[in-house]
């Protein structure tokens, strides 16, 4: 998954963090400031540069550093009436203008400003809200999966977003991290204010939260992951900077972060999970069912109702069991496709690594491999950097491989992180080539960052993030293995496939735990039945599941899209030469459908809603014509 990019949620806000008292003395906030703004254009400029300093966490990831000092308390009641009044705003404006009369491209960014704006507004009146790392109702700060503690630990570890390259930059940093106090305490408060309302989060996931905070609390400054800068100070920095930096960095963690995350790591202890609910789903929670459903339409774009969600799930099980069971065969394995699994998961020669390094090492080799046939199915290709690295230690055990998008003007690279907790038990059938195509080549990377090269889009979709159509893209990018010259052994299509089926379990596990009484060991069982994933993985995921409600399903409802979008224009259009295609789809009018052509399209005006993509991609079929 992309880390810091969600669905339904313009990408700025991820990392959110909000500081009124720096938004008040800014003219674009009062009231009324965008009623005589003319064209569209400047409204979207506008709303971006305001925008920017709500969110200045987020606006520190896309490369803009002029916020970089700022670490604003996002956890206030005044927060949350300042985005009603700013998301209200804008759509009021909006309002104004007569989409009949805008250009294409114009009616695109509408369509979706509009979407996004009162999908943020119709969840804050279910106390959802845009938070440090995932939307979710604020009287649940954050969890074991995502928010401002573990992104904190990211920012200011010096391999992350925040620039470390001057002294500016590292007094910039040390800024930042003297809000953390403050925004603890009020997260507390909210974390108290939900154990009053019975919006709490499930025992289990609260368990894991508590060793994440004792993690990061030392006694020696010099060992804390807060303390990597100073031994990376840039070699042309001054003596003098560098001994007062040291001493003001060893003093930021030991007065600010250090007894900061004590604190939360023993209220959490203490006094909140004596509270905690023995539950799993947001059924168990006050108004729970109507926020999954908010947010299953949030994270998917559409308007399926998890019900149908579920059942698509149930049948997509069914279909790729059936494609295992016939690669099994394949394979020559006689026992039941459990017995398979089992074999994949413990056999000795699927795990033949000794180190971190040579786990990544095989994953460069994935993008080798793929290189001579991605000039073929792709025209555009992104000029953005690109690396592989294992997850930091502090939050590799409840980490998925991630990807971190690098900044348009290639200051910093596109991340794969690769959680890495034992190097000899990563197994090679574990979906590693179908991993790779997803996190980073031609999944998230070249999406993201063509995405944010292009400056012709305005910047509210240069930076913006739907998982339906980001996520979806990513899984769908799974499925050309086999045209990209990977899958040439059944094990590794067993991986894929693996991958597959668990992008639809997920459909039935999300759905069925917060819609339908499905416990989390029932869910980890269905998981564990269906994929050769093991106790561990699946629990990880599992309460992944639970932290985050809804985020798992945009992947395969997305994909889904993508892939009805190909096959349909394929079919209308001719094949062409899109290999595979071709014996479904002959020839036929002629062939205008080539599936370079088709990716660009589909992803150079960026992520969107999966309606107004559909929209755009009928349009474009029309012209090819």
């Amino acid at each position: 998954m992309k880390k810091l990019a969600l669905g339904g949620l313009l990408a700025c806000s991820l990392l959110a963090a909000c500081n009124q008292q720096k938004t008040t003395d800014n003219p674009a906030t009062e009231t009324g400031a965008a009623a005589d703004v003319k064209d569209l254009a400047t409204l979207f400029a506008n709303y971006w540069e305001e925008q920017a300093k709500l969110f200045p966490l987020s606006t520190t990831m896309q490369g803009d550093n002029r916020y970089n000092d700022q670490l604003p308390n996002d956890q206030t009641k005044a927060f949350r009436d300042s985005l009603q009044d700013f998301y209200q705003r804008y759509l009021t404006q909006l309002g104004t203008f007569d989409r009949g009369q805008l250009s294409e491209n114009d009616k695109i960014s509408y369509d979706i400003f509009r979407y996004d704006l009162q999908t943020r507004l119709d969840g804050l009146k279910l106390n959802i809200v845009v938070g440090d790392s995932y939307p979710g109702d604020w009287r649940i700060p954050f969890t074991q999966f995502g928010g401002l503690p573990i992104a904190l630990g990211q920012f200011g570890s010096g391999q992350g977003a925040q620039p470390l390259l001057t002294a500016k930059d590292y007094d910039n940093w040390l800024s930042r991290v003297h809000g953390f106090p403050v925004w603890a305490d009020s997260a507390i408060s909210n974390f108290r204010r939900g154990m009053k309302d019975g919006v709490v989060l499930p025992k289990t996931l609260v368990e894991k939260m508590i060793p994440q905070m004792r993690d990061l609390v030392v006694t020696d400054p010099a060992k804390s992951l807060f303390y990597g800068p100073v031994t990376l100070f840039p070699k042309d920095m001054a003596a003098a900077d560098k001994q007062r930096l040291t001493t003001a960095y060893k003093q930021a963690i030991s007065r600010d972060l250090a007894p900061t995350y004590k604190k939360l790591a023993d209220f959490l202890q203490n006094e909140y999970l004596p509270k905690t609910r023995a539950t799993t789903g947001s059924s168990a929670l006050p108004t729970g069912a109507a926020q999954y459903a908010h947010l299953v339409k949030q994270w998917t774009t559409t308007d399926k109702t998890p019900a149908e969600i579920y059942q698509t799930g149930l049948n997509e099980v069914k279909r790729i069991r059936t494609e295992m069971e016939r690669v099994k065969a394949q394979a020559g394995f006689k026992g039941d496709l459990p017995a398979f699994f089992q074999y994949l998961k413990t056999d000795p020669k699927f795990m033949p690594y000794k180190t971190p390094g040579e786990v990544i090492g095989a994953f460069k080799k994935i993008q080798t491999r793929i290189d001579p046939n991605l000039k073929k199915m792709f025209g555009r290709t992104p000029k953005t950097g690109f690396e592989i690295r294992q997850t930091e230690a502090f939050r590799a055990a409840s980490a998925s491989a991630e990807y971190n998008q690098g900044t348009p003007d290639g200051s910093r690279p596109g991340i794969f992180y690769i959680p890495i907790l034992d190097a000899a038990t990563f197994n090679t059938t574990s979906g590693m080539e179908s991993l790779f195509l997803h996190e980073a080549i031609p999944g998230h990377h070249y999406q993201i960052s063509l995405q944010q090269e292009n400056e012709s889009l305005p910047k509210f979709r240069r930076f913006a993030w739907y998982g339906a159509m980001g996520e979806g893209w990513a899984l769908y990018t799974e499925s050309l293995g086999k045209e990209l010259g990977l899958y040439t052994d059944p094990y590794q299509y067993m991986g894929a496939l693996g991958d597959e089926i668990h992008r639809a379990i997920r459909l039935v596990v999300d759905v069925g735990m917060h819609t339908k009484n499905m416990t989390r060991e029932q869910a980890i069982k269905y998981m564990m039945d269906n994929e050769a994933i093991n106790e561990q993985g699946a629990t990880a995921e599992i309460e992944r599941y639970m932290a985050i409600p809804g985020q798992a399903l945009s992947y395969k409802v997305g994909a889904l899209k993508i892939r009805e979008l190909r096959e349909k224009y394929a079919k209308e259009l001719g094949a062409g030469a899109s290999g595979v295609l071709r014996e479904k789809y002959p020839r036929q009018n002629g062939e205008h459908f080539n599936l370079s052509n088709f990716h660009d399209e589909l992803l150079k005006d960026g992520v969107m809603p999966l309606s107004v993509l559909e929209s755009k991609m009928d349009s474009w079929a029309t012209q090819q014509k």
